[in-house]
């Protein structure tokens, strides 16, 4: 298969059992949502990554956890870019977003990291902000909690309860991308999926 039909989907997170849950692991949990949906298997490291490679409608698609830590992420996107020989536009990065309020969904092509660790670490390795990502909202910490403590906490029990709802929007969001295009999936999925709730 071309190089012209290969994407690569990269959800960021922690790895460890004690951040499984957490906030700062949407990405993974995207990942994983996905795979079961596309039921894809034969996880393997690649590039310091838990790697599956699955088709979809003629597409080569490689679903990747990076397994360094969310601040040294770059060295792992970086790396499995150049191994398969991915295009930046055929990438899309899947990560948390304190910016958003939790269940918003927002696609683009490029910018800045929003001080997401993982990102700033992504750009810094591959030299760009151009490259399509999808940001997860977990909405703001409470109070004066410090952000970096709140990223690592787990998701809340109502939060908890919904999250499945925002990672399948998460996921047709992602193939969207995949089959149709990044502005086909910015034009239906970049919304506020919490108020579909009811």
């Amino acid at each position: 298969m071309s190089i012209e039909n290969s994407y690569l989907l990269i959800g960021l997170g922690n790895p460890g059992r004690e951040y499984r849950n957490s906030r700062h692991n949407i990405g993974f949990r995207l990942i994983d949502r996905l795979c079961v949906r596309l039921n894809a298997g034969g996880m393997k490291l690649q590039s310091k990554s838990l790697v599956i490679k699955t088709e979809v409608e003629g597409r080569r698609l490689f679903l990747a956890k990076p397994q360094t830590y969310m601040n040294l992420s770059g060295g792992a996107v970086q790396g499995l870019l150049h191994f398969y020989k991915i295009p930046f536009e055929h990438l899309l990065v899947a990560h948390d977003d304190l910016d958003l309020p939790f269940g918003s969904l927002r696609i683009r092509p490029g910018g800045g990291p929003g001080g997401q660790r993982g990102m700033v670490s992504t750009i810094e390795r591959l030299g760009t902000r151009d490259f399509p990502r999808l940001r997860m909202g977990i909405g703001r910490p409470p109070g004066r909690m410090d952000p970096k403590d709140y990223v690592l906490q787990d998701f809340s029990r109502e939060q908890e309860e919904f999250l499945p709802v925002i990672l399948d929007h998460a996921g047709e969001a992602a193939l969207e991308f995949v089959l149709n295009g990044l502005n086909a999936a910015m034009n239906k999925h970049n919304k506020d999926y919490s108020q579909d709730s009811e």
